[in-house]
């Protein structure tokens, strides 16, 4: 299959899907998403032995679309509350290793995709970080759950409530990134990493990734559920409103 905003390739069993919509920094609309489920879907069919996730250009994934939020409504704000989540819970649960390989800004949603594959490998350049508060709303495809697992509690709350952007060493030093390398590195360094992840035995990685996922589940299903209801019910409201049109006009927004 071929689309328009993402590419899948092929290494050996290697797979890299690359979102490829410079121009928006990789922001992530419908069509976006639904061809990256697409894509992530065939790479498990065609029985990848591990899947790099990355982006075109100078982005990892700048966020979601936020000029295609702007006007949602909460029922509406489900569907792609719902849209997000298929996609990041395809990551996490893709029958072999995931390495989000983040080159340049990873916000918002961006940030979101890259908590759900298994491994992150930093560029030296890169800056990740959960902004939606500054949009009045919350993260909506996973972060409020994976977040904290990752980082912690504390560290989870001040990103998450001050919508604060960490530079790669920083974010490493949360327990964010596993690697940070230089920028004319990254490539060279995951497509090692992918390699070494790829001899492995397929079954028993498979079996170590679902006993590991399984350990950090505790009530995360009914958290993730719980995400998308609030989600979704803050379109609509003034801050939301104000937050993305701030954002769109490049203005400081004026919440209530």
């Amino acid at each position: 299959m071929s689309w328009d905003t993402v590419r899948l390739e092929w290494d050996d069993t290697v797979a890299t899907l690359t979102v490829d919509r410079p121009d928006a920094l990789n922001a992530l609309n419908v069509d976006t998403l639904e061809a990256m489920s697409e894509a992530i879907a065939e790479a498990a069919a065609e029985d990848a032995r591990a899947l790099v996730l990355t982006g075109a250009g100078d982005a990892f994934i700048a966020g979601a679309d936020i000029k295609y939020m702007q006007d949602l409504s909460a029922e509406a704000a489900q569907e792609w509350g719902e849209l997000g989540h298929e996609v990041a819970d395809a990551l996490e649960t893709f029958p072999a290793p995931t390495i989000a390989a983040v080159n340049g800004y990873a916000f918002g949603g961006g940030c979101e995709m890259a908590l759900a594959c298994d491994l992150r490998v930093a560029a030296e350049s890169a800056l990740i970080g959960n902004t939606e508060i500054d949009l009045g709303i919350i993260p909506g495809w996973g972060a409020t759950q994976r977040l904290p697992r990752l980082v912690g509690d504390e560290t989870a709350r001040r990103m998450i409530f001050l919508g604060e952007r960490l530079d790669a060493d920083s974010a490493a030093e949360a327990g964010l990134f596993g690697e940070v390398v230089a920028d004319e590195d990254l490539a060279d360094v995951v497509s090692e990493l992918a390699d070494r992840l790829a001899a492995k035995p397929a079954f028993a990685m498979w079996t170590a990734k679902q006993a590991i996922n399984q350990a950090q589940e505790g009530s995360q299903g009914s958290g993730l559920a719980y995400e998308k209801r609030a989600f979704a019910s803050l379109f609509g409201t003034h801050d939301q409103r104000e937050g993305m049109a701030a954002f769109i006009e490049d203005r400081e927004p004026e919440f209530e």
